[in-house]
């Protein structure tokens, strides 16, 4: 069964190619460890919520958008695996991230429906 790593991710709004330069190069690396896809959006339509809303849950500032991304792995185990070995890859860390890490959300997941395959 399949294994979903989510993220929510705060992005300056003058960054969005930077960053999708740093998801460019960052994306062979996890297929090389196992991934089986990588999709990045970038926020274009983030409605204000009453109670939350995306820009809420990553304190978002004036000039940020919000990135909504997701790394389709074939299992937690391959996932885990791949983590340990992505964390220590030196390609990517001389990768300068262009947002603010410490107001990245991100979290793994059970695929519980997909109607894509």
């Amino acid at each position: 069964m399949s294994y979903i790593d989510g993220f929510v991710i705060p992005v300056p709004a003058g960054n969005r190619e930077a960053y999708r330069e740093v998801a460019a190069k960052a994306a062979p690396i996890f297929k090389e460890y196992g991934a089986i896809r990588i999709v990045e959006c970038w926020g274009n339509d983030l409605p204000d919520g009453k109670v939350t809303d995306f820009k809420g849950a990553v304190k978002a500032q004036d000039g940020e958008t919000v990135v909504f991304s997701w790394i389709v792995w074939p299992s937690k185990e391959v996932r885990d695996e791949a983590n340990r070995k992505v964390m220590a890859d030196p390609r990517l860390m001389e990768a300068e991230m262009p947002f603010d890490a410490k107001r990245l959300i991100y979290g793994g997941f059970e695929l519980l429906l997909d109607t894509g395959e």
